[in-house]
């Protein structure tokens, strides 16, 4: 009686078992979620690769404008200053053209073509006009220095909710599933589930990197507004100098 009993109780446990495992036949393959999803899903996933596509666009794009900046900035710095120190103005004008990448050359070059315009003359209303120049410059360059970094503000902001978003509807699969199922076993939730915690791992992927991307380059940006200004005072004294020795 008890050995019948204990083959009963092991025929209905490997039952069970058995019944477990067909549950859990859920594929956790990139493709195989892929195929799982719902089209809501579907379109959270696609948004944010979408975002994160762009963000790496716009990581290497300013990673190169800055790289090429700094570089070009390096160089022009000296030459340009040897230069003015030998009141060489043209020579300045066309070492400052021949950076066309550097934020230092497009700034000084404004306030070097404006005082140009007044034939060299070193007045009190030449070096006014020449430091508004100057303003103008920096502040042209500096919406240049920003372009994109807008995108990866957004994204780093946004990326994550989307990704919540994902898992609200994964959740609701997995019990819209057990509904549908009429069963509460792991196997009726764990696509769900996976489903939700994919696109939740995927919002915070993408959602990091921007975050750290923006506030990299915005470091940088700043760094470039201080030497651009650093150049600008340099070169009015520069001029105050040169109208002191007329």
């Amino acid at each position: 009686m008890i050995l019948a009993q204990l083959a009963h109780f092991a025929s209905h446990t490997v039952n069970s078992l058995a019944l477990f495992q067909e549950e859990q036949t859920v594929s956790f393959s990139p493709l195989g979620l892929w195929n799982h999803m719902g089209w809501l899903a579907r379109s959270v996933a696609i948004i944010l690769f979408i975002e994160s596509v762009w963000s790496l666009a716009v990581m290497i794009d300013r990673y190169l404008y800055f790289s090429a900046a700094r570089r070009q900035s390096r160089e022009f710095a000296p030459k340009v200053a040897g230069a003015l120190k030998e009141n060489k103005l043209e020579e300045a004008i066309k070492i400052a053209d021949r950076s066309k990448k550097s934020h230092l050359a497009e700034v000084v070059t404004s306030g070097l073509q404006e005082f140009r315009i007044s034939a060299g003359a070193a007045t009190a209303e030449t070096i006014e006009s020449s430091g508004r120049a100057l303003e103008r410059a920096e502040a042209i360059v500096h919406a240049k220095l920003k372009r994109g970094l807008s995108v990866l503000a957004t994204i780093g902001a946004t990326a994550p909710f989307v990704g919540l978003f994902g898992t609200v509807v994964g959740i609701l699969h997995a019990f819209q599933q057990i509904a549908t199922q009429k069963t509460s076993g792991i196997g009726a939730v764990a696509g769900g589930i996976a489903e939700a915690l994919v696109t939740t791992a995927f919002g915070l992927l993408v959602a990091i990197p921007a975050v750290m991307a923006f506030n990299y380059f915005t470091g940088r940006v700043e760094a470039f507004d201080v030497e651009m200004d650093n150049s600008s005072s340099e070169l009015i004294d520069y001029f105050i100098k040169q109208s002191h020795k007329r």
